[in-house]
């Protein structure tokens, strides 16, 4: 079920219901070269947080309204892209899963589909932890890695960061497939600069293109693959957990 459908008698029912958990989906606004929309990463975790709900049964889950910025300072001087500091997006993010606890919720589940955010929302799961009367997971396409070596034809520029790519893209044609525009889509060999992990750098400094590797090779089929692999991991550990 969708948190904003509820009215105010449904919410303060379905909030305390014993075995609820709220799932938070966040993205990020930023550029995916000229095939994807700047809210690629709200779409993806929207369309996987949706999954989840039906994978676990819709009336165990409520799904909040998707966070729709988040921290991307790496793409920040690029027109397009809005940044949100770590800090500011933690304290947002736990007011958000403080209304919640007040209401009654005892489970939060964070759908990220921006690895920027990270950081942010585990400082919000350590805040919370012994200060709400809560528990806070945090998803970042768990279980993906895997299924990506089986699925994808070629290698990622990054070991941690993919983007625009057939990885990403692969999950748009899968999720949001009318938000793709595969005649747009290039291939861009990206070589991050050997500092990049000792100091800070903008990706504008060392690509013209937020494409990370060669999003033509991208289909709907691997999005699946790989998609439904990290519905399935998350699901088996709130399933655990109960």
């Amino acid at each position: 079920m969708y948190y904003c459908d509820l009215n105010q008698k449904e919410a303060e029912s379905v909030l305390k219901r014993e075995g609820i958990t709220a799932l938070l989906p966040i993205g990020a606004v930023e550029v995916h070269g000229n095939h994807l929309p700047l809210d690629t990463d709200c779409r993806l975790a929207q369309g996987v947080a949706e999954k989840v709900s039906h994978k676990l049964g819709d009336e165990r889950c409520v799904i909040l309204p998707c966070v729709p910025y988040g921290q991307v300072w790496s793409l920040g001087n690029v027109p397009g892209t809005i940044n949100i500091p770590d800090d500011i997006l933690t304290e947002y993010l736990f007011e958000i899963a403080k209304g919640l606890c007040r209401a009654g919720v005892k489970r939060l589940a964070v759908i990220n589909a921006h690895v920027g955010n990270g950081n942010a929302i585990k400082n919000v799961a350590r805040k919370a932890y012994g200060s709400l009367d809560m528990k806070i997971y945090y998803f970042t396409y768990p279980g993906a890695s895997e299924v990506i070596e089986q699925v994808c034809e070629t290698d990622r520029c990054h070991g941690v960061f993919f983007h625009a790519d057939e990885i990403e893209t692969s999950y748009m044609l899968y999720l949001a497939p009318d938000k793709v525009d595969m005649e747009k889509a290039v291939c861009r060999k990206v070589s991050f600069p050997k500092y990049y992990e000792y100091t800070p750098v903008r990706w504008d400094e060392f690509m013209d293109t937020a494409v990370l590797g060669d999003a033509t090779k991208a289909s709907a089929e691997k999005g699946k693959k790989i998609i439904d692999a990290v519905v399935e991991n998350i699901c088996e550990i709130l399933k655990g957990e109960k």
